[in-house]
């Protein structure tokens, strides 16, 4: 079936009103045929954008990859006159190609345009959704040149905002779809999609809100439809960002989450007003991620994700970005996965407040990854746009939390379908890493706190390169080096075994010495992605 070409079924996200319900319905893409020419390369308004052109998702696919859309004759894959097309030289195959982009158009019906002009629960949409994977199922099959049979269909699902519930509703709630069907889907790719519901104003937003359908995003309205409402995962802690086991496995699940509040203009700026900092405008970017969970309820695997100072939707939103597309051809095309975390050993403090007792700081860590050679990040994540990981001091220090030293950071795929340089045959990217921490306090009973200044703990870039073997299924070369730190480098050999059947961790050392300072490792989870 071309494998990993599959076809790729798209589903849009929330629109309020009929409105824009009419606008959706009168768009043969749903808004994934979008593109921009602007690039907002700093948090500063002020500063004019910077010109960067990217065609649309839609165009990039068929230009990159061969992908074409199902739309023939004026109609889609659902209307019963719908004939397969002619090909130039007159002859006509039966079905669908395999790379196919498929629009899921559920709001139609709920247009002025073409249905009631109201719009339908989450559950209809999600039951709608296993039956355009059936059809698409079965124009695939039909297929000759395709030779997959239906139990070996697979396909993607990418998804904006509540498309992204519409998914996981489907996927996790066995009541809304077949069984067979979600089998057949090989993996999910979400834009800021509200995975924890929304908040405004630091409430999630009322069950009794029906107005416009706003209450899709309650957390207890999302446990009902995703059916997770008796599940210990949800009942423990209330979080709707779990995916139970026995329903999607989350390493084949990415999240792009964006972080730019600022350029989402939506009810006049109300938007991200009532979003608060730490947003893309509507949804914060904690609820924007999910994770595997375990039979207890507890979160264990991260989904894979990758942060873009891209607002929820608009001129510089996340769908029509370089940094979304270049995510999404790579988790689903690529063919090496790395998974990064930072594994904390130990932090020192400002030589005055060594031997003391309680200090409070916060220590933020900042991450960025870029492909060798370009413009933008495949994940960005920085404090002055609120998305650093953060940890206390007393996180990094108390021997009972443990667990709380090893942060993950992103996931970044490498495919040789994105190299920059043909006459160099390695896959690379940059990683920086910057720890910082604004003050130490010294909480004090009877006398006033004492502030001491912070400071950059550590701040360098490493060059990640991996050389693919000349011959098949002989041995990659992995490297990892600190500009700053080269003796600090890490080195791998990866044989194709190691990266097809399991998961190789390769470990990059870092250390500050001086005072205040840091002492870790990155930690590389680097394993084959796809077949061959």
């Amino acid at each position: 079936m071309d494998a990993p070409f599959f076809p790729i079924i798209y589903v849009r996200g929330y629109a309020m009103t009929a409105g824009e319900r009419d606008e959706t319905a009168a768009d043969p893409f749903c808004g994934f045929n979008l593109g921009s020419t602007a690039y907002r390369a700093t948090p500063d308004k002020k500063a004019p954008p910077k010109k960067f052109i990217f065609e649309s998702p839609v165009l990039r696919l068929g230009s990159d990859h061969g992908y074409r859309d199902i739309y023939e004759n004026g109609l889609d894959i659902l209307d019963p006159d719908w004939a397969p097309p002619v090909a130039h030289d007159g002859t006509q195959e039966p079905g669908i190609g395999a790379r196919s982009i498929v629009v899921y158009r559920y709001y139609d019906e709920g247009s002025r345009l073409h249905g009631t002009g109201e719009a339908e629960s989450v559950e209809h949409y999600a039951r709608g959704l296993s039956d355009l994977i059936a059809r698409v199922r079965e124009l695939v099959c039909a297929r000759p040149a395709n030779a997959v049979k239906p139990q070996d269909f697979r396909c993607y699902l990418v998804a904006h905002s509540m498309g992204g519930l519409v998914v996981r509703a489907f996927l996790q709630n066995p009541a809304l779809g077949d069984k067979e069907l979600r089998k057949s889907v090989d993996k999910v790719f979400t834009y800021g999609t509200p995975h924890n519901g929304i908040d405004t104003l630091g409430f999630n937003v009322p069950k009794w809100l029906g107005v416009n359908d706003i209450n899709n995003f309650n957390r207890s309205r999302i446990a009902d439809y995703l059916g997770v409402k008796d599940h210990p995962a949800h009942t423990r802690s209330g979080r709707v960002d779990l995916l139970p086991p026995a329903t999607f496995p989350a390493s084949r699940f990415f999240c792009m989450v964006g972080t730019n509040r600022s350029d989402y203009e939506v009810a006049m700026g109300l938007s991200r007003a009532f979003a608060g900092h730490g947003s893309d405008g509507l949804v914060r970017i904690e609820n924007a991620t999910v994770w595997g969970a375990n039979a207890k309820g507890d979160a264990v695997e991260p989904a894979a994700c990758a942060y873009a100072y891209r607002a929820h939707s608009g001129v510089y939103g996340i769908v029509n970005s370089e940094e979304g597309y270049q995510n999404l051809t790579r988790f689903l095309f690529g063919d090496v996965r790395v998974d990064i975390w930072l594994d904390i050993d130990a932090v020192t403090l400002p030589t005055p407040l060594q031997g003391e007792k309680n200090i409070q700081a916060l220590y933020q860590i900042e991450f960025l990854a870029s492909p060798r050679g370009k413009r933008w990040y495949l994940t960005r994540r920085v404090t002055e746009e609120d998305s650093p990981a953060c940890r206390t001091h007393q996180e990094l220090t108390d021997p009972a939390a443990k667990d709380r030293r090893s942060i993950y950071l992103s996931t970044v795929f490498l495919s040789n379908n994105a190299r920059v340089n043909r006459e160099r045959p390695s896959l690379a990217y940059a990683m920086t890493l910057n720890v910082r921490t604004p003050d130490y306090q010294q909480v004090k009973t009877f006398w006033p706190d004492q502030h001491y200044e912070g400071n950059h703990l550590f701040r360098d870039t490493a060059v990640i390169e991996l050389v693919p073997p000349k011959v098949a299924g002989e041995t990659w070369q992995f490297t990892a080096t600190w500009q700053g730190q080269p003796e600090a480098s890490a080195k791998a050999d990866l044989s194709f075994k190691q990266l097809k059947q399991g998961k190789v961790q390769v470990l990059v050392p870092f250390e500050n010495s001086k005072a205040p300072g840091i002492k870790g490792k990155v930690r590389l989870i680097v394993s084959g992605w796809n077949e061959g």
